[in-house]
């Protein structure tokens, strides 16, 4: 049996992401593309209902760290995000699925954007398989929220890291 996994070919497991995945905020000293990575998963399990994702900087000033993007009721025989799944409008997602407020206060995939010349900061991406088919979740809901749902529902997740700096 295989095992429960997630990568991306965009960057190398525990490497640097590229330019794409900056945040494109000039407040934050950032000028990326802010596109989400294409990202592929297998062997979630067999009793998996639903699955969701989660992308959480755990370097982030703040005491907490950072959540960089919430996406729920991802369907249980979805494999793979195509590159800017993220963006706001989810036209690339699987239908019913839901974004909810990242950590910047807007929806959809919030890119890296650490301070300047702080160590590299890492980009946990983790997909969740769930027990249940869909969560009560929706745009207006916290990602705090989604959270406490997720890991209340939770079978089993796999994670997958990336790595960012602003030079």
């Amino acid at each position: 049996m295989a095992d429960f996994r997630i990568w991306s070919d965009d960057f190398p497991a525990n490497g640097f992401m590229p330019k794409a995945q900056e945040l494109n905020e000039p407040a934050f000293g950032s000028d990326g593309e802010n596109i989400s990575p294409a990202l592929q998963w297998d062997a979630p399990p067999a009793d998996a209902q639903s699955l969701a994702l989660t992308v959480y900087d755990p370097d982030a000033p703040t005491g907490s760290g950072f959540w960089h993007w919430v996406v729920v009721n991802l369907p249980p025989d979805a494999r793979s995000l195509p590159r800017n799944a993220g963006k706001a409008d989810g036209s690339l997602l699987p239908p019913g699925a839901v974004q909810v407020r990242n950590d910047y206060g807007t929806v959809g995939f919030g890119g890296a954007a650490p301070p300047r010349g702080d160590k590299p900061h890492r980009y946990i991406f983790r997909i969740h398989a769930l027990k249940v088919p869909q969560l009560p979740i929706t745009a207006d809901t916290t990602n705090a929220v989604a959270r406490f749902m997720i890991h209340l529902n939770e079978i089993d997740s796999t994670t997958y890291t990336g790595l960012y700096e602003l030079k």
